[in-house]
């Protein structure tokens, strides 16, 4: 069954005016998540994964009384953002969150587990 894990940060600790250099503590949290990746690819679980922009250069699409309308920004004020997604092929929902749950032991912030709606998610 696959799942999409979706990571959240902090909005306040992403700043937008730097959103194109990584911190330090970025580069670090992604060395740790490059181990869980790893371990994933030799398991054969591992679907994808990718760090998504800052939400300041993002655009909402939202339908009007007037009409289809592109807003520059998030729809929303947000105190998390999402950060990243990975998709995960595993036997379980209880393999999933093993999984998260040692990714977010070690990095501190929440990621939530969906099931993919794919074939096998009726079986």
């Amino acid at each position: 069954m696959k799942y999409l894990l979706l990571a959240y940060t902090p909005a306040d600790t992403w700043d937008a005016a730097t959103a194109d250099t990584p911190t330090p503590e970025a580069l670090a949290a992604f060395a740790v998540y490059q181990t869980f990746q790893d371990e994933l690819i030799a398991s054969g679980e591992f679907v994808s994964t990718e760090g998504l922009g800052h939400p300041a250069v993002s655009v909402t699409v939202t339908r009007t009384a007037t009409g289809v309308v592109a807003t520059d920004g998030p729809f929303a004020e947000l105190k998390e953002v999402l950060a990243s997604f990975a998709v995960i092929d595993v036997a379980s929902q209880e393999r999933a969150v093993d999984i998260v749950s040692r990714i977010v032991d070690l990095l501190g912030e929440p990621i939530e587990i969906r099931p993919i709606m794919g074939a096998d998610f009726a079986a």
